[in-house]
């Protein structure tokens, strides 16, 4: 006897998350269940779709939280690549607030560099973070949303 398609869930690593709102409406669209996953309270629609945690303070907290339910058929949002390394390696489809995708292709590179990147600034020998958040990223992020729901779509997991 078949099983029943598992449902896409979305995990959101929230506390610096840029595109909540864009979350929300494509989980709506395709009435997906999103986890919002942060250390501290935050706003969240009503909706039986949207779930809040929070974790307790701590450094990873919220990223063991998620990287420990995080599996083949869900799609986790953040910006933390080592998060984003520990996701991919579930089978996860990972996504960066700005729309790139994380697969197990680019996910090596992206760590490497990260680390590299974070060694020069704790020398000194780089200041300045990330570009502005843009409009731009916000619509590729929306585009890659989308392409991921049908990828997992179509590989037999199951919206709302």
């Amino acid at each position: 006897m078949n099983q029943p398609p598992r449902p896409i869930r979305i995990f959101v690593d929230a506390d610096a998350c840029p595109v909540k709102a864009e979350i929300y409406r494509v989980a709506d669209r395709y009435r997906l269940r999103v986890l919002v996953v942060s250390n501290s309270l935050i706003a969240v629609p009503i909706s039986p779709l949207v779930e809040r945690v929070v974790v307790e303070a701590g450094p990873d907290v919220a990223d063991d939280w998620i990287a420990q339910r995080a599996e083949r058929g869900d799609i986790v949002v953040t910006s933390d690549i080592p998060l984003a390394s520990r996701c991919v390696k579930t089978g996860a489809e990972v996504l960066g607030p700005t729309g790139r995708r994380f697969d197990t292709d680019s996910i090596g590179m992206t760590l490497a560099t990260r680390n590299l990147m974070d060694e020069l600034r704790s020398t000194g020998q780089m200041t300045g973070g990330p570009k502005p958040f843009s409009q731009k990223d916000r619509s590729a992020f929306l585009g890659t949303l989308d392409t991921a729901v049908a990828r997992l779509r179509k590989a037999g997991f199951a919206t709302g």
